[in-house]
């Protein structure tokens, strides 16, 4: 498989194409970052690999769709906007959306799923902390499981999470998800999602430790997606995770 390697002047661009020259059945078709001719570099892949900005998302999806080729989105902070572009792409191509393509992080989501039913109930705090060069936050992952407890417990995301705390916020509600987000020195990745009630105390946690874990990941999704038909697919889809 020929792969497109987007963002590559990022951490996560550079590690994406270290993993592509690593596995033996991929090969660096081309390169690309932001203000680059996109058509030109995705003429020469078979596919796309994309860790750049979310900006630029709807003009990969936009070439990927006029070329009739399937993408591997890893980039996080869309705007809703930039959200729907990839949602209606995915109408005539396929194409894998994750906030995070670690196999470790997504056995969290997992994980976070059936804790949210058997805990129901149970305060939810997220805490999660990045690299001081983050851009975005909380970060995609965070969101995600945020998302994942909504879904299960029917809370909304935009209503009942809240984004840290200051000054006099009362007690704290039943209905309600702490989001809480850390920005210092070099973290690659760590998430913690705690389930707590009187008695007693859940932490689910996760930690990256090097870059190559979503790289690789984001490569084996690049393998598994040659041959789907048009959809949006995550990385739940990839490994074959079900409830």
């Amino acid at each position: 498989m020929n792969i497109l390697v987007t963002g590559i002047s990022g951490r996560m661009g550079q590690a994406v194409k270290q993993a592509v020259e690593q596995c033996p059945d991929t090969s660096l078709a081309a390169t690309h970052d932001v203000g680059q001719d996109i058509a030109a570099a995705f003429s020469k892949a078979d596919i796309a690999i994309d860790f750049s900005f979310h900006g630029f998302t709807p003009e990969l999806v936009a070439t990927a769709l006029a070329q009739h080729k399937p993408v591997v989105i890893g980039t996080t902070g869309h705007t809703e906007e930039e959200r729907a572009a990839i949602t209606d792409a995915a109408k005539q191509i396929p194409i894998v959306f994750a906030s995070n393509y670690s196999v470790g992080v997504n056995t969290l989501f997992w994980l976070t799923r059936h804790a949210a039913r058997i805990l129901n109930g149970y305060d939810v705090e997220i805490v999660e902390m990045h690299h001081h060069h983050k851009l975005d936050a909380p970060s995609g992952t965070a969101r995600s499981l945020a998302e994942i407890v909504c879904d299960v417990t029917g809370m909304d995301y935009k209503a009942d999470v809240m984004h840290g705390r200051e000054g006099i916020v009362g007690a704290r509600p039943q209905k309600q998800i702490g989001m809480h987000s850390l920005r210092g020195g070099d973290v690659v990745g760590d998430h913690t999602v705690i389930f707590a009630t009187d008695g007693e105390r859940v932490e689910l946690a996760h930690k990256a430790s090097s870059r190559m874990t979503f790289a690789a990941g984001a490569v084996r999704a690049a393998l598994w997606l040659a041959d789907k038909p048009a959809g949006l697919y995550s990385m739940q889809d990839v490994l074959g995770f079900t409830d």
